[in-house]
């Protein structure tokens, strides 16, 4: 009887090891690039790595956040140096505020992501990956950053790129797949304007576009002096692919972005929307300290966070204890993320310096959300059907909540020394009024209403960018055609030669007819 157990054992685990083997052979080795030294960054690389890495791939993850725990079959390519290029008087409120820090001026946006870009390719943990002869990877992920460089990691593991943007589709990733857009109606990435524009809006949108090819063509010239200094040295493919092939080549780009949170704009067919990827598909319990102030709060929760880039603490003293005023009078418990000690705090505010915010507004307690507006906890707003007060403070903030004032379920709140009569109003505009939530439900249910959820669509399109070896069914014809041929210019010229020609014709023989009549009168 003991050997027939044993045999049975041997014989499952060889079932085992077959069906584990079996399920390897599709298992592709990816590399995934998320350089930018912002948390919600991070979350959003977390997300991609766990998805793939759920998926049985062997994922090589470059990050300024490297994970404690990272999944099996992950490993971790440190570049935390990158923190440094964030100065720590660049997000702070109180300078936003006074305006002594403008993180929205492009200039200061080009000059941050240029030495982000430096940074990570110099980084000796991915340099030592460079060298290393035995690397190889079927695919790279790698996040659009106002600039195209790590498209050069394509080109030293001969693999196709696929990339990320972490923003709504906008003209300057979609350049790289298809064409630009129309101005007219496609605003910039960090505009807050929604179409139908007005007629100077549609002039101040042209004048964007036409300023953003400038300053792409400056961040160029760096980037192709990185990419020949850097990652040059390790292509072993001969001719080596000039930078601007490059950053043209990709397969497909992935899009933090969904029709709920969006616009319905023209999208080529490479362009894939997985808004909503990152929220774990069960929502992590509460901690039991939270969890009795929720359950118990018996006329709802406010939840206030000015996310993870952003700090409450950072906030005027005066403004913070009037914002205290405010809740003081409420009868709903009010959650804060505050990142420091405060004292004389009324009974129905808990501070906490961080917060489970997925698992905070999953509750069926949480009335509204006051939130920075970043994409993330807009996206997360909408996910489980929670309004919003939007306080934005940076970069595309602005544009997020804007947008979501439009759609129907937010109240923007400016930031200001002065804001906490504003922020009152809000609140009490959403607490007596129903329709914030009522459109956040209807927006929500359009949010999930999909074939498949964002997590799977995300792994599908990586597998089959693999399987396909580049997609290249998936790339536009517009990447082939020249500008002046999309315009016609070509056409037009040859329009404008042929009625000059026919100018030039008629007038010679006018001249002719004229002269000999001239000479014909002088014989008379």
């Amino acid at each position: 009887m003991c050997y027939y157990f044993q045999k049975m054992a041997l014989t499952t685990k060889f079932l085992l090891l077959v069906i584990s083997l079996l399920c390897s052979v599709d298992a592709y080795k990816i590399l995934v690039v998320i350089s930018l030294p912002g948390r919600s960054h991070g979350i959003l690389g977390e997300g991609l790595v766990r998805h793939l890495t759920n998926a049985g791939h062997e994922v090589t993850y470059i990050t300024p956040f490297p994970p404690k725990n990272p999944p099996n079959n992950t490993k971790v390519i440190d570049v935390s140096d990158n923190n440094k290029t964030f100065k720590g008087d660049l997000l702070n409120l109180q300078n936003m505020m006074s305006k002594r820090a403008d993180i929205n001026s492009m200039y200061v946006m080009i000059d941050l992501c240029l030495e982000v870009l430096r940074s990570t390719v110099a980084n000796h943990n991915v340099q030592n990956m460079l060298r290393d002869p035995t690397q190889k990877f079927d695919v790279v992920i790698s996040e659009w950053l106002y600039a195209e460089l790590y498209a050069g990691f394509a080109a030293v593991y001969d693999c196709p790129n696929i990339w990320f943007s972490s923003l709504e589709p906008h003209w300057m990733v979609l350049r790289l797949i298809d064409e630009m857009p129309n101005p007219a109606y496609v605003p910039d990435s960090l505009s807050s304007k929604s179409p139908p524009l007005a007629f100077m809006e549609r002039v101040e949108e042209l004048y964007n576009s036409i300023r953003g090819r400038f300053d792409a063509y400056y961040m160029s010239f760096w980037e192709d002096n990185y990419y020949k200094k850097y990652l040059v040295p390790y292509i072993k493919n001969k001719p080596v692919p000039t930078f601007e092939e490059l950053k043209y080549n990709a397969s497909l780009m992935l899009g933090n972005s969904h029709i709920s949170l969006g616009e319905a704009y023209s999208l080529p067919q490479s362009y894939k929307p997985i808004g909503g990827y990152h929220i774990e598909t069960d929502v992590r319990p509460l901690p039991k300290d939270l969890k009795v102030i929720m359950d118990n709060s018996l006329h709802g929760v406010i939840y206030f966070s000015m996310g993870s880039n952003l700090r409450s603490e950072h906030f005027p003293e005066k403004l913070i204890r009037r914002f205290l005023d405010i809740f003081a009078e409420l009868k709903q418990t009010v959650i804060w993320k505050f990142e420091a000690n405060l004292s004389d705090i009324p009974k129905n505010v808990h501070i906490v310096d961080w917060a489970p915010q997925q698992s905070i507004l999953a509750h069926p307690n949480c009335l509204f959300f006051i939130s920075h507006g970043g994409l993330l906890s807009t996206t997360e707003s909408i996910h489980f059907g929670v309004p919003m007060i939007g306080i934005p403070g940076m970069v595309d903030q602005y544009m997020n909540v804007d947008r979501a004032v439009r759609r129907g379920f937010a109240i923007r709140v400016d930031l200001a020394y002065d804001m906490d009569k504003d922020l009152k109003k809000a609140i009490n505009e959403m607490l007596n009024e129903s329709k914030y939530r009522k459109v956040a439900k209807e927006l929500s249910f359009i949010y999930h209403d999909r074939p498949v959820t964002p997590g799977a669509e995300l792994v599908h399109w990586v597998e089959h960018v693999v399987k396909t070896r580049g997609a290249l069914h998936l790339r536009s014809p517009a990447l082939n055609v020249p500008f002046y041929q999309k315009l016609y210019l070509d056409l037009l010229a040859l329009i404008i030669a042929f009625v000059l020609m026919v100018i030039f014709i008629a007038s010679r023989i006018f001249c002719s007819r004229s002269v000999a009549e001239i000479q014909d009168k002088k014989r008379r």
